[in-house]
């Protein structure tokens, strides 16, 4: 892979979320994916918690609880459904998935022990760059397999697994820009002149 030659940076230090209910988030995170909780803070002034899941790698996802969020706008705040219920879309700006980096040669019992653990996730998802972006088989041309699951706020979660090293041919596509979107812009609230 290709070094960073601007900083030195270690990965993800965290991620944060937004949960609906702290207790059911420590539930799923700590009792199902087994992420040990290794910070709680209450914030100042009664606004809400910040609590630290470590998921491996020196590297947290995080989730705040605030009194008064919002809640979430399927199709808007996140997708959805998992990508192979026909749904990936979110928002701009918005955080569309977690993926999870698991080791290959556990992979497939890792997805078994989540169905196991009462986890509906999808199938087995053999990304490559075929014109549908998945395999239909396990075979030279996947670059990385995934699952995806959803935890009890909807969030779209994700294990995958590299399974080949990346090179320049990896690279091969121009960028999309502002101009190329189809979906409504925003309106000026200016005073028309």
């Amino acid at each position: 892979m290709p070094a960073n030659k601007e900083f030195d940076l270690g990965g993800i230090n965290h991620l944060a979320l937004v949960s609906s209910d702290m207790q059911r988030t420590i539930d799923f995170y700590s009792g199902v994916l087994g992420m040990p909780l290794i910070k709680t803070l209450d914030l100042p002034a009664g606004m809400g918690q910040h609590f630290f899941f470590d998921c491996g790698g020196g590297d947290c996802v995080a989730f705040f609880w605030f009194p008064d969020a919002p809640d979430g706008v399927p199709g808007i705040s996140a997708p959805k459904t998992r990508p192979e219920q026909g749904e990936l879309l979110s928002a701009v700006g918005s955080m569309n998935h977690v993926a999870f980096h698991v080791p290959v040669e556990k992979f497939e019992e890792y997805r078994t022990r989540l169905q196991e653990k009462g986890v509906e996730v999808s199938p087995i998802l053999n990304h490559d760059d075929s014109e549908w972006g998945v395999a239909p088989t396990f075979d030279d041309g996947v670059f990385v397999r995934s699952f995806y699951f959803q935890d009890p706020d909807g969030i779209l979660l994700e294990f995958a697994c590299w399974t080949r090293t990346f090179d320049e041919s990896d690279v091969s596509h121009t960028p999309k820009t502002a101009a190329d979107r189809t979906a409504p812009k925003e309106k000026s609230n200016a005073a028309p002149a």
